[in-house]
């Protein structure tokens, strides 16, 4: 029997701990991300048998053409406040009632099928479920446009960056998910 699931759901369940320990293994040669961050306080454990996020990502098999973290954490910090600025008016205007809620919907999904992306691929470490969750990301990105697009045509442009990018990260996704099968 596998005991990485109980260690995994240990180390959850001791987040302080965890993170105390697991801090010295985040550093700025990993980017200086959140997402980076929120993955070593969620994978790393005291046990030795146990990878930290680094050295597992480290470890895939990827495509030549996969960016370097430092890129992606680029790519994000220019995405996120653009997601911070468009959600939150989405959301604001709904929660006026200036917005019907189904309109809000999509961006609801997106926003937390992204949020779960960074502990699933690197906490869990379970690169199909990973594929899964950012094919949610993927799809509901056009929802989300076409929903907005009668009410504010500018969020439904503003997501297209976002589009961009998160098309290119699932093909990377897919990829890496496919080739460590």
């Amino acid at each position: 029997m596998n005991a990485a699931p109980a260690r995994r759901v240990r180390n959850l369940l001791a987040l302080p701990l965890t993170f105390k320990s697991s801090i010295g293994h985040w550093t700025a040669r990993d980017g200086g991300d959140l997402p980076g961050l929120a993955a070593c306080i969620l994978n790393v454990s005291t046990d030795e048998t146990t990878m930290n996020w680094r050295d597992w990502y480290d470890a895939l098999n990827k495509p030549e053409w996969t960016p370097d973290p430092s890129t992606i954490s680029l790519i994000w910090q220019i995405l996120y406040p653009i997601i911070l600025v468009t959600f939150g008016y989405v959301f604001y205007r709904a929660l006026r009632k200036q917005l019907p809620w189904s309109v809000a919907i999509p961006f609801a999904i997106n926003l937390i099928a992204n949020l779960a992306f960074t502990p699933i691929q690197f906490g869990l470490q379970n690169l199909p479920l990973a594929a899964i969750d950012i094919a949610i990301v993927w799809c509901t990105i056009p929802w989300m446009m076409k929903a907005i697009w009668p009410h504010h045509r500018w969020i439904a442009l503003a997501q297209i960056p976002y589009f961009i990018w998160v098309s290119i990260a699932t093909v990377l996704q897919f990829t890496i998910t496919v080739n460590n099968l």
